[in-house]
């Protein structure tokens, strides 16, 4: 009797179709990753709505992203500690329960509060799931597995800014929250029903318990202020000035991330037990594969901030309609996402796919910064559809490449790791985008002083005829000087801010072609039937 009862788990492991897991472990990830930018575009609402400072309410951002960077390195620990299927379970309940509070929050300093801790169970969401995904699917079609997770990974920022304007314009800002509500809510009953834990985890599980070994505290704690200094450190540079900050707090963040990473990294690499474990980091295809999605959803999170910035200040549009110019990419993504996750099932090599992609993105992110103020809308979404494409192509290969000879019980610490540097890309690139675009404006603005000057004909030429224009709309001449130099100044402004913006496109464009480079030095990786072919 007691055979048999055993034998039932891995009798339902067996008979639970894989794309059933699949599309359930798919939900709740897509849910997490997309209320990492769905936010953006309401703090001003936000801020407005509970009576605070608008620079006060980049915490809500800052507080979120903090969080989730402490949780996702030791994701992997946890699961193997309390169960991947307990675990993630817990993750979707307190994640939604925390979703709501964040709802009906009637203050700044509370909805901060519940954005930690939504913060804290979103993190083990996204390494959860992709591990849930590496064990329910063949080696062989773990491709087509990552395709549906980079649906939920490369689609959810994506349209985060566009869902977040329609639900802020038509129906408040708390709605952005209560959307999680009834999705948690289902995600969590069918992954109730379909997901188990492999073997292999259920024995690791029973070791650990067993070893009785002591937690790592001191880890703990060194993470936590790494991360949050980190976090801080990128979500208020611009505005402090960045090491120009007169009262040093820039400096101080600096310090305390490189110390407290450093001293980090020494404790985990000596320790028997760690909470982190960087052993991952010795295989050369996984570092490689952490360096190019690191920088990938950079670009990706610096195109996607920087672009709705620059069509609502200078064309204009409204947050509904700058969404609806971004999102025809997302049609176009999930259909190069599955032909590549079809090309890597038939045997192709990862590294060709992840070039192709890099390229492809390069080039989008070119056509975009050779873009000027007289285009229409769809001049604006065909290389939008060029960049994120490119970005498709790129996630499922990198993701096969990255896992395909890491050993399985390194797997949680390979996913939780590889998703912090996901998501810290995003950070990076959000960041540098603002700097970037802030510092190339005052650069643009200079450069076109130096021919706005008396003595330009073409400057007496336009302030003449500004003149002559207002002086016919009421009379009076000195107002009709001021009004037409006032008009010049606009028209710098505008031109100053739109090279600025192209210039960030510029710059993603050049860093998707620069990281070809350490494609170049991966080793082959094809998801052969039944094995990995990645050899170290």
């Amino acid at each position: 009797m007691t055979a048999v009862a055993s034998a039932l788990p891995m009798l339902q492991r067996r008979t639970i179709n894989p794309w059933i897991v699949a599309v359930a472990v798919v939900i709740p990830t897509f849910m997490e990753v997309l209320d990492t930018t769905i936010a953006n575009v309401a703090l001003r609402y936000i801020a407005g709505g509970l009576s605070s400072p608008a620079t006060d309410s980049e915490w809500v951002i800052t507080s979120y992203l903090a969080a989730n960077a402490i949780i996702l390195p030791i994701s992997g620990w946890l699961a193997s500690r309390l169960g991947r299927r307990n675990y993630f379970l817990m993750s979707i309940l307190v994640f939604t329960l925390a979703s709501a509070l964040c709802g009906m929050a009637t203050s700044l300093n509370a909805l901060i509060a519940f954005r930690v801790l939504q913060g804290l169970a979103g993190g083990g969401l996204q390494p959860s799931s992709q591990c849930i995904l590496l064990d329910a699917f063949p080696p062989e079609k773990q491709g087509q597995a990552m395709t549906l997770f980079g649906i939920a990974a490369l689609l959810a920022p994506v349209v985060g800014p566009t869902l977040g304007g329609y639900l802020t314009d038509h129906y408040g800002w708390r709605w952005i929250f209560y959307l999680n509500l009834p999705v948690g809510l289902l995600a969590y009953f069918i992954c109730r029903a379909v997901v188990t834990d492999p073997d292999y985890l259920v024995e690791q599980r029973q070791a650990a318990r067993k070893a009785h070994s002591r937690f790592d505290l001191i880890g703990l704690l060194l993470l936590c202020v790494a991360m949050v200094s980190w976090e801080i450190l990128l979500s208020k540079g611009q505005e402090w000035d960045w090491l120009g900050d007169p009262f040093h707090r820039i400096h101080a963040l600096a310090v305390l991330f490189v110390g407290s990473l450093i001293a980090l990294v020494i404790r985990e690499t000596r320790i028997a037990n760690p909470l982190i474990n960087f052993a991952t980091l010795l295989n050369r295809n996984f570092r490689t594969c952490c360096l190019v999605i690191f920088c990938a959803f950079g670009v990706l999170y610096a195109n996607t901030t920087t672009l709705p910035g620059l069509l609502q200040s200078l064309f204009g549009y409204d947050a509904t309609t700058s969404g609806l110019v971004l999102s025809p990419a997302g049609f176009g993504a999930v259909m190069v996402l599955f032909v590549g996750g079809i090309l890597l099932s038939r045997g192709t090599d990862a590294r060709y796919l992840m070039g192709g992609g890099l390229l492809v993105m390069g080039v989008g992110n070119y056509w975009m910064a050779q873009l000027n103020l007289s285009i229409s809308p769809w001049q604006v979404v065909w290389p939008r559809v060029v960049v994120i494409a490119g970005l498709s192509m790129l996630f499922a290969p990198l993701n096969v490449a990255a896992f395909a000879s890491i050993p399985k019980e390194l797997r949680g610490a390979a996913v939780g790791l590889l998703a912090l540097l996901r998501n810290e890309g995003g950070s990076v690139g959000t960041s540098l985008a603002q700097t970037i675009q802030q510092r190339r404006e005052q650069f643009h603005t200079l450069r076109l002083n130096e021919s706005l000057d008396p003595f330009n004909p073409a400057v007496t030429e336009y302030l003449s005829n500004g003149q002559k224009l207002f002086h016919q709309q009421h009379g009076d001449w000195p107002l009709a000087g001021q009004q037409s130099i006032r008009a010049l100044a606009n028209v710098r402004h505008t031109q100053a801010a739109s090279l600025a913006y192209f210039d960030v496109f510029w710059v993603c464009a050049v860093v998707g072609v620069v990281l070809l480079l350490p494609v170049f030095f991966m080793r082959r990786s094809v998801a052969a039937k039944g094995e990995h072919i990645a050899a170290e």
